[in-house]
């Protein structure tokens, strides 16, 4: 029996993906449920799992291929039997590995030994989506800890090794010479360099067009102004660091900077409803709910999942729910449901060492509030110069909805709550 692969129902609005790659190729055999190819829309990327077991017969959109939802991408003979090789790109590294070195590889993602990542094919299994990763990034597989099913290596396992220099924690002091190995890589090129190693073109993916045109028409639509402040982060480091143990204890989650963040802009979102409101035509929308929006980069771009009815939620759920969305972004999984219904967006550039910046709205939204670098500075704290530790905030907003006054309100109400955050705890 033939069965038919298609493009399934992509969420709200989206009609069209991109065919990104395919795990299998024909002959192959495919287990039910198994990922056989993966799609990008201009929101998520996401993965097409078979059906029923059996062996992919034909392959009729090709990669880079745009289609419709309801298109017919392959056919499977239900019940047949396949070649042996499940991962064809982890287990013929002898064709993959010529056309690599020919692409000049980026300083930092370059390794020692890029042509051991596949040897470890053969004991530890890497899920389609994490090997190609690796191929993109010359891993070494065996360097990488699997913490999948059965020790299989996903697509987190990878991101996390690639924040580590390419080596799961857990993985790194096994391999110390690897370290002086790759030294010499940043060295200058011997010869002339080719022209065709001068400049790598690459089409644009679905995902990142869409984040160009919305970032885009976010500035061309709305007038945009930013305002800033700064915040003495000394009480809140305190009773995080105070609590920060019996609260991991009870709630098996980490106390982060987030959830009092998130409250601290709730509290001011209750306090002047413009900030959560949207415009529609020449109507103003105020939401009297708080579907609190958190920017996650990914190695394919900037995502803004949703944390919906974050004000009914406790700061421990908070802190779950954002760890949750930050590891579905980091390995693809995230729905449409998540990204969508948005009423205000919390953009962390903190995390990459940013000091200050005026991040752009998220369109419908009418603000977003930037958090940044903490860093000690001196300050002047009742007439004597004490070092504290400081963090400046952005809020980029509406202003043909909010005026000046009450964007400067909500922040100065975000900064007192930060500064003192037992009014959060008290509901004050």
């Amino acid at each position: 029996m033939t069965v038919e692969i298609r493009v399934p129902v992509l969420g709200e609005s989206v009609t069209e993906a991109t065919v990104g790659q395919w795990f299998k190729q024909v002959g192959d055999s495919i287990a039910k449920d198994e990922p056989i190819v993966e799609l990008e829309t201009d929101k998520v990327t996401l993965e097409v799992n078979a059906t029923e077991s059996g062996r992919l017969e034909e392959i009729i959109a090709a990669e880079g291929e745009d289609v419709e939802v309801g298109a017919l991408l392959g056919q499977i003979v239900a019940g047949a039997s396949g070649n042996a090789s499940a991962k064809p790109k982890a287990e013929a590294p002898k064709e993959d590995a010529p056309k690599q070195a020919e692409k000049p590889a980026k300083p930092a993602e370059v390794k020692s030994e890029p042509a051991a990542a596949p040897a470890s094919s053969g004991s530890v299994e890497t899920l389609p989506a994490a090997q190609k990763l690796i191929d993109e990034n010359n891993l070494n597989a065996s360097d990488i800890r699997g913490t999948g099913k059965d020790g299989r290596i996903t697509k987190g396992d990878v991101l996390e090794a690639l924040e580590n220099g390419g080596k799961s924690p857990a993985a790194a002091p096994s391999a110390p010479s690897a370290a002086p190995a790759a030294a010499p890589a940043p060295a200058a090129p011997s010869g002339p360099r080719s022209e065709e190693a001068r400049e790598e073109r690459v089409k644009m993916t679905r995902l990142r067009k869409s984040i160009a045109s919305k970032l885009k028409e976010a500035q061309n639509t709305a007038a945009m102004l930013t305002t800033y402040n700064e915040v003495d982060l000394t009480n809140l480091m305190a009773l995080r660091a105070e609590y920060k143990d019996l609260f991991l204890k009870k709630h098996e989650v980490k106390l982060g900077f987030m959830s009092f963040f998130t409250k601290a802009c709730i509290a001011g979102l209750q306090e002047l409803p413009a900030v959560n409101a949207e415009i529609d035509g020449d109507q103003i929308i105020y939401k009297n709910y708080y579907h609190m929006g958190v920017a996650v980069g990914t190695p394919n771009g900037l995502v803004v999942p949703v944390l919906r009815d974050a004000d009914q939620m406790s700061f421990a759920e908070v802190e779950k729910g954002i760890a949750e969305l930050g590891r579905k972004a980091r390995d693809g999984k995230l729905s449409m449901a998540d990204m969508q219904g948005g009423t205000f967006t919390i953009s962390n550039g903190g995390v990459y060492g940013s000091l200050m910046s005026s991040p752009i709205l998220n369109a419908p939204q009418s603000g977003v509030l930037g958090m940044h670098k903490i860093q000690e500075r001196p300050m002047v704290v009742d007439g004597e110069i004490k070092i504290r530790p400081m963090m400046y905030l952005a809020l980029s907003y509406d202003h043909r909805i909010i005026d000046g006054k009450e964007a400067v309100t909500f922040l100065v109400r975000v900064k007192e709550a930060l500064e003192d955050p037992q009014r959060l705890l008290l509901d004050l």
